[in-house]
């Protein structure tokens, strides 16, 4: 992400562009590919000589979505953990898990599953669904 003079130079020389164009040739994509309008903005601002707080609202700002701890199952039927989860607890793209189901409290546990242990049967994961 380009920062200071060289962002001002870029986003001048691209003036005649959208605002969308201009900041992803300023490098101000994130890794879902989506612009990333404020933190251009922002730059662009910083770039000019003035000074912006560090926060806009409260201790969370600027750290994207906070994890809240919180979900729900959606229309089709997924329930979704999200990445802040993934992240805190060190899991990486590709591992596996097991997945056992605890009608009396109403649990879920994801249980990891070693390199090189097979996969669990069709079968088996029907006797313990709801």
């Amino acid at each position: 992400m380009l920062e200071g003079q060289a962002l001002l130079d870029k986003a001048r020389s691209l003036g005649n562009r959208p605002e969308d164009q201009i900041a992803r040739a300023c490098g101000y994509v994130g890794p879902s590919g989506r612009v990333l309008k404020k933190s251009f903005y922002r730059a662009l601002v910083s770039a000019k000589g003035y000074a912006l707080p560090a926060t806009s609202t409260g201790s969370g700002a600027g750290k994207g979505r906070q994890a809240e701890f919180r979900t729900r199952v959606h229309g089709n039927g997924n329930l979704l953990i999200g990445q802040a989860y993934t992240r805190r607890l060190g899991l990486s793209p590709g591992q596996e898990f097991r997945i056992e189901l605890h009608k009396e409290t109403g649990s879920i546990w994801l249980l990891p599953l070693e390199p090189g242990e097979g996969r669990q049967d069709e079968g088996e994961a029907e006797d313990v669904a709801p």
